[in-house]
């Protein structure tokens, strides 16, 4: 077990080390030139090269790079060219932000999913399967804003049932502010919910359809006993995959929605940053996103491997 973890925390190491190349070298494509949007279009030329040259900008790329990634390896994250301030000090605050929305869509959206999907299985070929899985795929083609605009027409302007932003008043309880972050986090709901419900469903019927599962109905176990100790255990495995590649997601795909809602999270910092050209802050941000899916699918690989034995002896064995 222990070869297998250290095996997979060294590719996903090798993975971050690809990102932030990728990060930083696509960062530096964008259009714009970051002294030129700080100064503004009215700026003398010589006062932007003269703001490059402070802010490093005119050394070679690759100088650059590593400059940048050492300091990120000592945890700093540099200096933001929009506020003149640590980047930390707003990616931090942010990313917890953009967490706590996440943390209220996965609550609701992984036991709707895998309840789903599992009742589809059960009842695979009848009407409620049908229903079931018809409503995950249309659900899932529907992007966020178009939901979430309406949701906000319906849930908050009309019937008034919950508030228009997701950003609760400072010192608020905390059922304030679950109150305040379930409209913004229905949309992720609907992205997520035909995903995971569609593959609970195939990992519950290849389940039904297995050599033990008929052994275990056979002996005359109650169907219930059968389901719980011999189904879900296994058909599960695949959906654990699926749920931590849209951890991902949800906190690198609320852009849209925290921005939508108002809400100042990770998200909607690095499409500012975006839009201001304040580099730091894009590159940090998209970093952050990348070592959270990676340790989430590092975690999900564990657990995978704890539940199916025969993974880690398969890998142990190459």
């Amino acid at each position: 077990m222990a070869r297998y973890v250290v095996k997979r925390l060294a590719l996903a190491l090798l993975t971050l080390f690809l990102l932030s190349i990728i990060i930083f070298f696509a960062g530096q494509i964008l259009p714009g030139n970051p002294g030129r949007a700080i100064l503004g279009p009215f700026a003398a030329q010589s006062a932007v090269r003269a703001l490059d040259h402070q802010l490093g900008l005119d050394r070679p790329l690759v100088v650059q790079y590593w400059s940048w990634i050492w300091d990120a390896l000592h945890g700093n994250l540099g200096t933001s060219y929009e506020y003149r301030a640590p980047v930390s000090s707003f990616l931090v605050p942010a990313l917890g932000r953009s967490l706590k929305l996440a943390v209220v869509a996965f609550v609701i959206v992984v036991p709707l999913g895998i309840l789903g999907g599992v009742v589809a299985a059960l009842k695979r070929g009848k009407m409620i399967d049908r229903v079931i899985t018809v409503t995950g795929l249309s659900l899932s083609t529907v992007p966020e804003f178009v939901s979430g605009i309406v949701l906000i027409v319906l849930l908050a302007i009309v019937t008034k049932v919950l508030p228009v932003t997701a950003d609760a008043p400072p010192g608020s309880s905390f059922p304030t502010q679950l109150r305040y972050l379930i409209l913004p986090a229905i949309p992720l709901v609907f992205i997520l919910f035909g995903y995971i419900a569609r593959m609970a469903r195939a990992g519950t019927i290849e389940a039904l359809d297995s050599d033990y599962a008929r052994t275990a109905v056979l002996k005359g176990l109650p169907r219930r006993v059968v389901i719980w100790r011999h189904i879900l255990r296994n058909s599960l495995l695949p959906t654990i995959t699926v749920i931590a590649t849209q951890t991902g997601y949800l906190i690198g795909g609320l852009v849209v929605v925290e921005d939508l809602f108002n809400y100042p999270g990770l998200g909607r910092l690095i499409f500012t940053a975006a839009t201001d050209k304040d580099f730091p802050m894009l590159e940090a941000g998209v970093l952050v996103i990348g070592v959270v899916y990676l340790a989430a699918t590092l975690i999900a690989d564990i657990v995978y491997t704890v539940l199916n034995p025969r993974i880690r002896l398969g890998g142990s064995d190459q």
